[in-house]
């Protein structure tokens, strides 16, 4: 990533961090507590900590889009809290879902403060969401509108182990809401609160939603191949023989290799096992179907960023930064 954009990033999550950390404190205690640890502000006690939270892509997100039509960072902050807090409350509940007992670098809330307390959380900041809006009700709707859409795609996924089959349509329409609802309501909220048309607000929802299909893409193939390292949490996707899309494109690919994954899939795997069955997603053509996806969305990301007639030079830097999220080592 340049340092142009580096200097655009500090400056967004500068201006969100303590509008975000005011909004959290305003929680009740116990839910506050866990909150402040899923945020990498406290460790389990409540003491202070230097873990390193979340890079608030969907923030940086609402905020250039806000200047992208002409308005003013400061006036959409508010959304960009917003929308901060809806995104940890799914990955509160995503933990829970998936058994991940780690999260950036250490054990995940529900692991430390138990699954009740860590839902009550999430749904909680859910709440807050609202609360922070709660003067903006077309940016509500656009934001509850997201959920709805979150929620199908999260149960989608939670469903798609149990079946026996899962097309590819299927499996994008289940990213596009798991992840390109929130993203698109990232950029659409963005243009409302930056004064932007409806159809300026309409082409940011749409570039937004295709950029999250990229990152869902990207964070798939990271869930197979990526570095637990720099992930923070040990590649679990094969281990939980999760049907995400890499895996998806090899069970449909009609080849031998995309046989033997069914079979595989068919049990628990463990050991060498979870090797092959990444081979065989490679073999069967799931890794090279998945980058040419990622291609295709942040294309059609870009055309729809175009058509919104953007400051250039804020589009520049969304630009910029889709490609970074987009191509993150995998």
């Amino acid at each position: 990533m340049g340092v142009e954009i580096e200097q655009v990033l500090v400056e967004c999550q500068a201006a969100v961090a303590p509008a975000l950390r005011q909004a959290v404190d305003t929680l009740p205690p116990a839910m506050r507590r866990i909150a402040c640890y899923h945020f990498g502000w406290t460790d389990e006690h409540g003491d202070p900590a230097l873990t390193p939270g979340g890079k608030m892509v969907r923030p940086v997100l609402t905020l250039l889009s806000a200047r992208a039509v002409g308005g003013r960072l400061a006036d959409a902050v508010p959304a960009a809290v917003a929308v901060e807090l809806v995104h940890n409350f799914s990955l509160l509940h995503d933990d829970i879902m998936d058994g991940d007992r780690t999260r950036r670098h250490r054990p995940s809330a529900w692991a430390v403060f138990g699954v009740p307390a860590a839902l009550l959380a999430g749904d909680a900041l859910w709440a807050l969401a609202l609360r922070v809006l709660a003067d903006r009700p077309d940016g509500v709707r656009l934001l509850t509108a997201a959920l709805w859409d979150l929620v199908d795609g999260q149960a989608a996924d939670t469903d798609f182990p149990n079946r026996s089959g899962v097309t590819v349509a299927e499996c994008e329409a289940m990213a596009a809401g798991k992840t390109g609802a929130v993203m698109a309501c990232a950029c659409a909220l963005g243009a409302l609160t930056g004064g932007g048309t409806p159809h300026q607000v309409d082409r940011m929802h749409h570039m937004g939603r295709q950029l999250g299909l990229a990152f869902q893409l990207t964070d798939d193939l990271l869930g197979i191949w990526g570095d637990p390292r720099s992930t923070g949490k040990p590649g679990t996707d094969l281990v939980n023989r999760r049907k995400s899309l890499p895996v998806v494109a090899a069970l449909n690919s009609g080849t031998g290799a995309g046989t033997e994954l069914a079979r595989l899939y068919g049990r628990p795997l463990a050991g060498d096992e979870i090797d092959r069955a990444a081979e065989l997603v490679e073999i069967a053509g799931g890794r090279s179907w998945a980058r040419e996806r990622v291609a295709h969305h942040l294309r059609t990301a870009r055309e729809s960023l175009g058509a919104a007639d953007p400051d250039p030079e804020v589009a520049a830097h969304l630009t910029s930064l889709a490609g970074h999220l987009a191509h993150r080592e995998h």
